[in-house]
C-alpha cells in the first residue's frame, strides 16, 4: 500500500491528511490515537494505539520509577 499526501497548515501547525483507504487499512477512525515510530532506515510507521498495551506500559513505567535504585543494584 502506498499513498501520496501533502503537509497542510492546520491552525499554527502542519498536519498530514490520511486518505480514506489508508484509514481503512489501519482500521482507525476519527479521534483514535496512533503511534508514530521511526525505523532504522528513517521511514515512519503508523499503528493504532492498543489501549491494554498502553495501560501495561504505564504500570511498567511507574514500577521502574518507584524501584529505580533496586533495579540499578540488580543490574550490577
Amino acid at each position: 500500500m502506498s499513498h501520496r499526501t501533502k503537509l497542510r497548515k492546520i491552525g499554527n501547525s502542519l498536519g498530514v491528511i490520511l486518505p480514506k483507504e489508508t484509514l481503512n487499512e489501519l482500521q482507525v477512525e476519527e479521534g483514535q490515537a496512533l503511534y508514530v515510530t521511526k525505523a532504522e532506515d528513517g521511514s515512519l510507521r503508523l499503528a493504532p494505539v492498543d489501549e491494554e498495551f498502553e495501560r501495561q506500559m504505564e504500570i511498567g513505567r511507574d514500577l521502574t520509577k518507584r524501584y529505580r535504585n533496586a533495579l540499578r543494584e540488580l543490574a550490577n
